[in-house]
């Protein structure tokens, strides 16, 4: 991913001082204009990187501006460590990566043992149980495709099942909520969409190449197009005893009122087949109020389903 490969050139020119723009393209197994791309991003971070050309020439950071060892704490640096370990619970190619190996290589041996146990302390595993090899392989794909700057066409399954043929401008890999997505411009629809890499299937990078759009990524824009608030339908849920541990890991404690000794949770979510199969998956633990067509839609759900086993 690319903050890994910016990370990893930052250190390299603390501790190298001047590097071959092919070197770092051999290291990083990627193409000269992609580090190119890189050390002109590391510039908008703030951090003045030179290019000098001829026998002796490379890239380096701007002397009056070098960076210390000592920038990152002990601690700061064992939370790098412990996130870049995370992804790579899910993304095999970071530990072929030598990010970590060069953080690590800015912590002293007086440090080590000291360093190792912070980063002992905690370990976030991001995978899914039984993860199966095709997701890692989507992965990979989309993220050489965003990385090349490569439209990427792929066949996408909705949920109800109907399939459609998609153009798109790969931009971001997101994970959430255990699911891995594409974030990405779509041709057909000229604008973003965001794409459940588990509904899409026969992924191709073709040779055709796009220019990177402008998009505030700590905004959350796919957030925004899920909270719509035209979108969105209110719906009060009772909840049974058994049931209450479940709620308040789902809904969260704010969501859940008791009234007359009853625990009811008010919740908002878009009104869509997903609904459906999110509520269901709380079985007799819980018991739709209101509005009175998502109680009645659960309700022949449910029916359908024992009518399918006692058929």
């Amino acid at each position: 991913m690319k903050i890994d490969r910016l990370l990893a050139i930052v250190i390299l020119l603390v501790r190298k001082r001047r590097v071959q723009a092919k070197e770092l393209a051999d290291i990083f197994e990627v193409s000269v204009r992609t580090i190119y791309r890189d050390i002109e991003a590391i510039n908008q971070a703030g951090i003045p990187i030179v290019t000098s050309q001829g026998a002796g020439g490379g890239i380096s950071i701007m002397e009056q501006f070098r960076l210390e060892n000592k920038l990152l704490s002990a601690d700061e640096l064992a939370a790098i460590t412990t996130a870049l370990e995370s992804v790579s619970s899910t993304y095999e190619a970071f530990q072929q990566g030598s990010a970590l190996e060069k953080i690590r290589l800015l912590v002293s041996e007086e440090e080590m043992p000291a360093f190792r146990e912070k980063t002992q302390k905690w370990f976030i595993d991001i995978s899914s149980w039984g993860e199966s090899t095709g997701i890692k392989e989507k992965i990979r794909l989309l993220h050489q495709a965003a990385d090349s700057l490569n439209i990427v066409s792929f066949t996408y399954v909705k949920r109800d099942g109907q399939t459609g043929e998609r153009l798109t401008e790969p931009h971001t890999l997101v994970l959430k909520a255990r699911h891995w997505y594409l974030y990405a411009y779509c041709l057909q629809r000229q604008a973003f969409r965001f794409f459940k890499l588990v509904r899409m299937k026969d992924i191709n990078i073709l040779p055709g190449q796009f220019q990177r759009r402008e998009v505030n990524l700590a905004a959350l824009p796919w957030e925004t197009a899920w909270h719509k608030p035209e979108n969105m339908t209110k719906i009060t849920v009772l909840i049974h005893p058994s049931g209450e541990l479940l709620a308040r890991e789902w809904f969260g404690s704010e969501a859940l009122t008791y009234e007359n000794g009853r625990c009811i949770a008010s919740i908002s979510y878009p009104d869509d087949q997903w609904l459906y199969g999110f509520l269901l998956q709380f079985g007799t633990h819980i018991e739709i109020l209101d509005p009175p067509h998502v109680r009645q839609k659960v309700k022949t759900l449910a029916k359908q389903i024992v009518d399918l086993y006692e058929t």
